[in-house]
């Protein structure tokens, strides 16, 4: 079905009375004049409409079970729960389940209120009969249906036990009303059948209203999700090549596309400044409080706020393909996903239902043969207790909203879990392993000396340096072309180029080899550095990196450049080591320069000139410890050992390959976010174990309540409908206490 974008009316490949090209994306029309509209005024319209049959379409899964997919809203055939969409919508879609709830209570509760009154005051057996049947059989036919399909795939669930419990006691009150006569004496009470209509009808209700709550408090868990989708504006302003200037909603914009943003404004796509200066807000996509300075040439993210400046960029990346909507796929795709806690969980929910049943037959025989008159006026009514107080629900619900909620938070706070498993592990972290360049350092490197060997000149040793940096993506690459520009240098073209990953570069400039990278590639070339040996090592104890020059079989001299640390890094370092976990430092570069980042920081475990797979095999001998590990680490060098590791956490900044081995990823790629990643996994699994705790506890103690454990003591058993309503809050509760993950203070 595809949806007309000027009335909304749904619509069939069949039944559509027209359709237009626009941008490369086809609208379907129900009427020809909406498609006259359209074409007069495209920009009026929000996205495109929903694809006809055939084409791919939005699909529904259930919390609990996230392998079950459907094509369009339903309940989940082996829990019974409403599902959900798979991706989020921007604007709230109406969940036609809570409707139809609402409708249902609304008309249960006033034909259930007599029932109630009728209580004390007495009611006419018949007129019980016609106040409590639409309340069970039509306010209630959800539940029987839903019990039904659970027994097709034989998996009980918490509608199978409604279903019975209710169906017992409306079944038992209907034959009392119409046929007394069948009942022996065991079932009657001062000369009559009991009548349960008020029960099953407040059952009903009651299960009803816990429906309403949940599925309102259902919603909310996704909230994180839609604040992030509304980050992004719907319309932008669209630069013409004549400088002329046109309103487009967002869907419209194309890569290459000149967009002009204006002060207080949010950025529309990812893209990079062409004019202007201004200070962007990227808080609510990086995590981080203090706007960022921007110019021409400076990237912008989509969603990000615009200062009191005009800006002009160019569209780079737009639609599915921009950091936020990669976020808010990544972050539902993680939601769905499944903690290993929640092992513990679907192993006792799997042997429950049965269980139950098993305790309420139990409890009908105990009543049945042991219990005071009427015995099975009693025995019906603990059977039915037991069947309606428990609540497998709360216990499925414990992990998933837990891990939905949590994921949503951590969105908002910059910090991305790829699945639930990356969520539970970091809090069960005890060591932190740091590579350092562009996670302890900016990343961001400065040249700060240029030394030839003797008889050299140290011009000649940055422009053949410059040569083979311009082929190169390392970031100390770019601290040498910024140097060389600034001395006015061209970098003759360079050929043969290699990467020696952990090494340095090779290739062919001006007719001669060249290599320029560490005391390792030089070693390895059967070079001698000891010319330049001394100065190298004055200026590593600085903190600096050497780069040494060769050229021909010979060393022609070498390149200092500083990478200062991050301003938080000292602090966030502090803190972890505060909390008891321990620190290792594992880089590529020279051992003095290690050694200067390491003590400044006050790492005492560190290790330089490793190689990639060096990095790997050091997280996997403290794995084989008995270490839980963390790495962190941004560059592409690093995803080996971020693999390797208990859980890998990538800087956002830093390279894709390294965001796609990692199970955490630091969006802003501040260290200070790698604190908020760990308070939110401690937070959301004190969560699941309070929600599971919970969900244990209550039925470990009311089911046997209902059974009748407490009538020896104090003569007393809780009534059908006090266990309907102790059942319904149970759900809700579990879900309540996730939603306190929302307000979790991360600082």
């Amino acid at each position: 079905m595809a949806q007309d974008p000027v009335c909304g009316m749904q619509v069939d490949e069949a039944g559509a009375a027209g359709r237009v090209g626009h941008q490369g994306t086809t609208y379907w029309f129900c009427s020809r004049h909406c498609q006259e509209r359209f074409q007069a005024d495209p920009r009026r319209f929000l996205r495109p409409a929903a694809a006809p049959e055939g084409m791919p379409a939005g699909k529904y899964t259930c919390p609990m079970h996230p392998e079950v997919v459907a094509d369009g809203p339903g309940s989940c055939p082996i829990c019974g729960m409403a599902l959900e969409p798979v991706q989020p919508a921007r604007d709230e879609a109406p969940d036609p389940e809570l409707p139809r709830m609402q409708r249902r209570l609304l008309i249960a509760v006033p034909l259930t209120l007599p029932l109630l009154a009728g209580m004390w005051l007495g009611l006419p057996a018949w007129l019980e009969l016609a106040l409590a049947s639409p309340v069970v059989l039509g306010c209630g036919a959800p539940f029987f249906a839903r019990a039904w399909r659970s027994l097709r795939p034989l998996r009980p669930n918490m509608f199978t036990l409604i279903a019975l419990g209710t169906g017992a006691a409306y079944a038992h009150s209907v034959v009392a009303t119409l046929a007394p006569g069948l009942f022996p004496p065991s079932f009657r009470h001062a000369g009559g059948v009991p009548l349960y209509f008020e029960a099953a009808a407040v059952i009903v209700t009651l299960v009803l209203l816990g429906q309403v709550l949940e599925l309102r408090a259902r919603r909310a868990t996704g909230r994180a999700l839609r604040e992030l989708l509304e980050l992004a504006p719907r319309f932008t302003t669209r630069v013409l090549a004549d400088g002329s200037e046109e309103e487009v909603s967002l869907e419209l914009v194309a890569v290459g596309d000149r967009l002009r943003v204006r002060p207080g404004a949010k950025i529309p796509v990812d893209g990079m400044i062409v004019a202007g200066h201004s200070f962007v807000d990227e808080s609510m996509i990086r995590g981080e409080p203090l706007p960022v300075e921007k110019g021409p040439g400076d990237p912008v993210i989509g969603g990000t706020l615009n200062g009191n400046g005009m800006l002009v960029l160019r569209a780079e990346r737009v639609g599915a393909d921009t950091l936020l909507a990669r976020i808010v796929r990544r972050v539902a795709e993680a939601q769905r996903s499944r903690a290993p806690i929640q092992g513990l969980a679907d192993r006792v929910s799997a042997w429950f239902v049965p269980a139950v049943i098993a305790v309420a037959v139990l409890s009908f025989f105990g009543w049945a043969l042991l219990g005071p008159p009427p015995r099975l006026a009693h025995a019906l009514l603990s059977a039915v207790s037991v069947l309606i107080i428990a609540c497998p629900c709360a216990l499925g619900l414990a992990t998933p909203m837990a891990v939905m909620v949590g994921m949503g938070r951590g969105a908002r706070a910059g910090v991305l879990f790829r699945d639930a498993e990356a969520l539970q592990t970091l809090q069960q972290v005890d060591t932190v392993v740091f590579d350092k360049t562009g996670t302890l350092t900016e990343g961001k490197p400065r040249l700060g000396a240029v030394e030839s060997a003797p008889g050299g000149d140290p011009a000649q040793v940055l422009q053949l340096a410059a040569s083979l940096e311009r082929a190169s993506e390392h970031p100390l690459a770019q601290a040498v072309l910024a140097e060389a520009r600034a001395r006015g240098l061209e970098p003759p073209a360079v050929s043969e180029f290699q990467a020696r990953p952990g090494r340095g570069v090779v290739g062919r400039v001006m007719g001669q080899t060249v290599l320029l990278g560490n005391l390792r590639l030089v070693q390895e070339a059967g070079l001698d550095p000891a010319p330049l040996q001394a100065r190298a090592q004055a200026l590593a104890e600085e903190g600096q990196t050497m780069l040494y020059l060769a050229a021909e079989g010979s060393l022609r001299g070498l390149l200092a450049v500083a990478d200062p640390i991050k301003e938080s890094a000292p602090r966030v370092v502090a803190e972890l080591r505060a909390a008891g976990l321990e620190l290792y430092l594992l880089s590529g570069d020279s051992r003095p320069t290690v050694q200067a980042v390491a003590r400044r920081l006050g790492i005492a475990q560190f290790e330089a000139e490793v190689l990639p797979e060096q990095k790997a095999e050091a997280v996997a001998r403290l794995r084989a410890q008995g270490r839980r590990v963390a790495m962190v680490g941004d560059g592409i060098n690093d995803a080996p050992a971020l693999s390797q590791a208990d859980v890998g956490v990538a800087m956002g900044t830093g390279a894709d390959v390294a965001m796609e081995s990692a199970g955490v990823t630091l969006v802003s790629g501040e260290l200070a976010a790698l604190l908020r990643a760990l308070r939110l996994s401690r937070a959301a699994v004190r969560t699941i174990r309070k929600n599971l705790f919970f969900a244990f506890a209550y039925n470990a103690v009311l089911v046997p309540v209902a059974a009748g454990a407490l009538y020896p003591l104090a003569g007393w058993v809780p009534s059908p409908m006090l266990a309907a309503a102790a059942m319904s809050l149970s759900s809700v509760s579990v879900i309540a206490n996730s939603l306190r993950l929302r307000r979790a203070d991360l600082t």
